[in-house]
């Protein structure tokens, strides 16, 4: 499984945990390996059990960027991109925020209204600025 392919994977581990937030995230990551064939891939759970491990953090910085709109309004699908690519330019030092950031807008545009686009990547690129001028300041 190529990085695009486990990242795909990732966002519909994190979608598919918005609709069932009784159950336990082990459970789902399981049920999804084994029913969707993903296989053991260290990305795939790395980024699934960070993104879960991190979201209040993520969340808040989510929360502060997107300027009007709390995560609760966001849509299931475009909280699900904003939250991987966050843990990603948080978290993977291996990744640029670039990168993270345009496979954000490749998945919303696969998955997503066409008019999530301009705000998914306007976050983004608030939070990446952020994350960027802290680093370097």
């Amino acid at each position: 499984m190529n990085r695009r392919e486990a990242r795909e994977a990732v966002f519909h581990l994190l979608f598919e945990t918005e609709f069932r937030t009784e159950e336990a995230r082990e459970d789902i990551y399981a049920l999804s390996v084994d029913v969707r064939e993903i296989g053991e891939d260290a990305y795939v759970r790395a980024a699934y059990f960070g993104v879960c491990e991190h979201l209040a953090e993520i969340d808040e910085l989510i929360n502060k960027h997107a300027r009007g709109w709390k995560t609760t309004r966001i849509s299931r699908v475009s909280r699900s991109l904003l939250r991987l690519c966050v843990y990603e330019m948080l978290y993977c030092d291996d990744i640029p925020s670039n990168v993270s950031l345009n496979e954000a807008i490749e998945l919303c545009k696969t998955f997503d209204d066409e008019n999530a686009r301009p705000f998914v990547n306007g976050v983004l690129n608030s939070i990446k600025n952020e994350i960027s001028g802290a680093q370097n300041g």
